[in-house]
């Protein structure tokens, strides 16, 4: 705190990488509740509306020379259709609107927190939490509703000696209830690190002595987040594929 407060005084490098995850209310400076409108409200209702401009807005000519925006479009949607049925089959095809939705939602938040002065609402793990226990129950539900008392098969490794099964049992009982917590902290961390990163490249900037170095270090970060934000939001989704095969095919 005396480093602090003396590089503060003489006017040397004070800075704070976590700072860009605090959540704020937009309108005073008082306390946050559950109603109040805050930048995380904010960039979640932006990102909403880039999902509605890119699938809605940017298709609805449905050109036969597309544009870049109807492109884009079409090629998440072949490549989320393609994902869903390679991994669960013709069955796990009629909950595409869904995944389709969960992953552009997400891919389209990680990227509009690489905008300068944006708010990355998926480095919260209040955010990626609701996604990762929505998509754990829609799953454990459909699971019992498809199969009824079978879906318990998904714990019973058959192929394993039977001594072994109820320990085996007990394991894949935990590891169940384990996905949620694991699904929403990689998500969370994974987009919290690398933003956390690129301002302590960025608080260097200021010192003229190695000012290039961390232009270069921001620059080659800033190109891996753009990178990890897709991939954050495909590991996402192909473990909600994954999840859902498991409800759909528990004994598979």
């Amino acid at each position: 705190m005396a480093s602090e407060a003396h590089g503060a005084e003489g006017g040397g490098l004070v800075f704070h990488p976590m700072d860009q995850f605090i959540v704020k209310p937009l309108f005073g400076d008082g306390p946050v509740a559950w109603y109040t409108p805050t930048n995380v409200t904010l960039w979640m209702g932006i990102t909403i509306l880039a999902v509605i401009a890119l699938l809605v807005l940017s298709t609805s000519k449905r050109a036969i020379v597309p544009s870049r925006g109807q492109s884009v479009a079409e090629m998440a949607y072949g490549f989320i259709y393609k994902m869903l049925e390679d991994v669960t089959g013709k069955e796990g095809v009629k909950y595409f609107p869904y995944v389709m939705t969960l992953f552009m939602f997400i891919v389209l938040a990680n990227f509009l927190g690489l905008i300068p002065m944006a708010f990355t609402t998926t480095s919260h793990i209040a955010v990626t939490a609701v996604l990762a226990v929505l998509v754990f129950l829609s799953v454990t539900i459909l699971g019992f509703i498809k199969n009824g008392v079978s879906f318990l098969g998904l714990f019973w490794v058959s192929a394993a000696p039977l001594p072994l099964r109820p320990i085996l049992a007990v394991i894949e009982i935990i590891s169940y209830f384990v996905r949620p917590v694991s699904h929403s902290i990689r998500l969370a961390g994974n987009m919290m690190a690398g933003h956390a990163v690129i301002k302590v490249f960025a608080g260097f900037a200021a010192i003229a002595a190695i000012s290039p170095l961390s232009v270069v270090a921001i620059t080659a970060m800033y190109g891996l987040e753009v990178l990890v934000a897709f991939i954050q939001a495909y590991v996402f989704i192909i473990l909600t594929c994954v999840y859902l095969k498991d409800a759909l095919h528990p004994h598979h």
